[in-house]
């Protein structure tokens, strides 16, 4: 598996698919999904010039940190266990799979105990599909509004996980829809709320994903492979 070279042709796509939108691809940040993958192809991905990797277990998360050496930056992007949230203060940058006001409340609070605002987006389930985590698009706003008012956080943004779908096209009303529903969020200027990031989009979609305004594309097979041992 050449990760290098992996990255250089996803890097040339991103860019491909920002100038079909006119965007400057420095608006599109790729988050490596490293998770079930050994430290050791997140340094490769690392000295090939790679800084964002995102996690989504954490016990395999703190292991894989404490192993490397090179700094990089951690997100987390899958399903956030409460009882796991001690961990991460301090050792993540951004939490993207933020779908209930428990889990914010208990994010404020860790946060808060080391003197630190936790950055988050709001995990959308927009197909309501019940294999997946993620907020309704009904519940959406009354859970923005309860998580804005909680004094360690700040909501960047939101992210999406829609059905997988062989054909990238089928998924661009995901996608276009995500965007809608930043804009009217972003419209009701709650403090400390920013809709400027939408997670959107991975190895096989992400090109229509930043077509649709994708700020941040979770890619992991299509740099590492697949995936390990979960």
């Amino acid at each position: 598996m050449d990760i290098a070279a992996n990255l250089a042709r996803i890097r040339t796509e991103i860019a491909a698919a920002c100038a079909r939108r006119g965007r400057d691809p420095a608006t599109v940040r790729l988050v490596a999904v490293s998770k079930t993958h050994p430290a050791e192809a997140v340094a490769a991905a690392r000295a090939a010039g790679q800084t964002v990797f995102g996690e989504s277990y954490v016990q395999e998360f703190l292991a894989k940190a404490a192993a490397l050496t090179d700094p990089v930056t951690w997100h987390f992007i899958g399903h956030l266990q409460s009882n796991k949230v001690r961990h991460l203060p301090g050792k993540v940058a951004l939490i993207h799979s933020v779908d209930r006001l428990a889990l914010a409340e208990e994010i404020s609070r860790q946060w808060g105990q080391h003197g630190l605002t936790a950055e988050i987006l709001l995990e959308v389930n927009l197909a309501d599909e019940a294999s997946k985590s993620g907020v309704s698009e009904a519940e959406l706003e009354l859970l923005l509004r309860r998580v804005a008012a909680l004094p360690h956080l700040a909501v960047r943004g939101l992210m999406t996980l829609p059905p997988y779908l062989d054909d990238p096209e089928a998924v661009r009303p995901y996608f276009r829809r995500l965007f809608e529903l930043a804009r009217q969020l972003d419209a009701l200027a709650l403090p400390g709320v920013a809709m400027g990031e939408l997670s959107m989009g991975m190895s096989h979609d992400f090109g229509v994903a930043i077509e649709e305004g994708a700020t941040l594309v979770r890619i992991g097979t299509a740099i590492f492979g697949e995936r390990g041992g979960r």
